[in-house]
């Protein structure tokens, strides 16, 4: 009984590590396919584009501040440009991370694609795989 659940679990074995050994594997490097994408680089140009803006408001208020006397006037005028420069920069940053996501999903669904048309079982991010994988970074197509 021992020497037949021995023989079962054996072949068990094999017959797993040749369908692991079987297995496509894929790599790509995230880095260099977002570095390299349009999308990314016009968001990133839009982006500092908008906080030189916000510069503008703190710019603004120091004028304004300093032109007064009252410091009730003064605490005012803080907290309307503190508000201000709050709400645009949280408005800023919400629409800046929902772009950037979409652009993450569309980059993952190429990655997908690729995989699906190549048949690849598996794609992994370059950065973690130590060893194997055939790189199809330059094959992603991502504006």
């Amino acid at each position: 009984m021992k020497k037949s659940l021995l023989v079962i679990m054996l072949g068990f074995f094999l017959a797993t590590n040749y369908v692991q050994a079987a297995d496509s594997i894929a790599v790509v490097d995230l880095q260099k396919i977002v570095a390299n994408s349009s999308q990314v680089k016009a968001l990133k140009q839009e982006h500092s584009k908008k906080m030189e803006e916000l510069d503008k408001i703190i710019v603004n208020a120091r004028g304004a501040i300093s032109n007064e006397t009252d410091s009730a006037k003064i605490l005012q005028l803080e907290e309307k440009y503190t508000k201000e420069f709050n709400t645009k920069k949280a408005a800023l940053e919400k629409d800046y991370n929902a772009r950037l996501d979409a652009i993450e999903k569309t980059i993952k669904d190429e990655i997908a694609k690729k995989a699906q048309k190549d048949k690849y079982d598996y794609v992994f991010a370059k950065s973690v795989l130590l060893y194997g994988g055939k790189d199809i970074t330059n094959e992603i197509n991502v504006k």
